[in-house]
């Protein structure tokens, strides 16, 4: 497996992590109808090129496809970063491959200070892999997700 920062030609393999790891991880949490408005929306070919442009897109390339992705902001004045997504396809996940995107994110961004992360609260996967890794929970609060309320957990990681 190779961590790489994301090429213009990985955007439809990103696309496709996305789709398939937001389904296997919010299904019965978030209805279907709202996940495919999310996708079409946050990984439209114009998202996907402005993220490139914006953020620190990383990769997972398992060599015929792409096991997934980490997308981190790039760091604020006060040091912190926002993980926007660490997503892996079902079958690559238990690898330590979503740590190895973070590891890599980590030190990319070489005078980061903090991480910080969103969390769905009934995204247990999520929450326990961040956990793991040494985010704690700084915040909790209701959001409006399209048609829908979500309860999202904040966590942050101190490097």
């Amino acid at each position: 497996m190779i961590i790489r920062q994301m090429r213009r030609k990985d955007i439809p393999g990103i696309q496709k992590v996305a789709e398939i790891s937001w389904h296997d991880t919010y299904d019965g949490i978030i209805p279907i109808s709202v996940q495919d408005r999310f996708l079409e929306q946050a990984y439209s070919n114009k998202s996907m090129k402005q993220r490139l442009k914006r953020s620190l897109m990383l990769v997972a390339d398992a060599g015929v496809h792409l096991a997934g992705f980490a997308n981190f902001s790039f760091i604020n004045q006060d040091g912190e970063s926002e993980l926007g997504a660490i997503y892996l396809l079902p079958d690559y996940q238990g690898q330590k491959i979503g740590s190895q995107l973070l590891a890599k994110g980590i030190e990319s961004l070489k005078s980061v200070k903090r991480i910080a992360v969103h969390v769905e609260k009934d995204n247990k996967k999520g929450f326990y892999f961040y956990q793991s890794k040494g985010f704690v929970v700084t915040d909790t609060f209701e959001e409006q997700f399209f048609d829908c309320k979500l309860q999202t957990i904040k966590m942050v990681l101190k490097i």
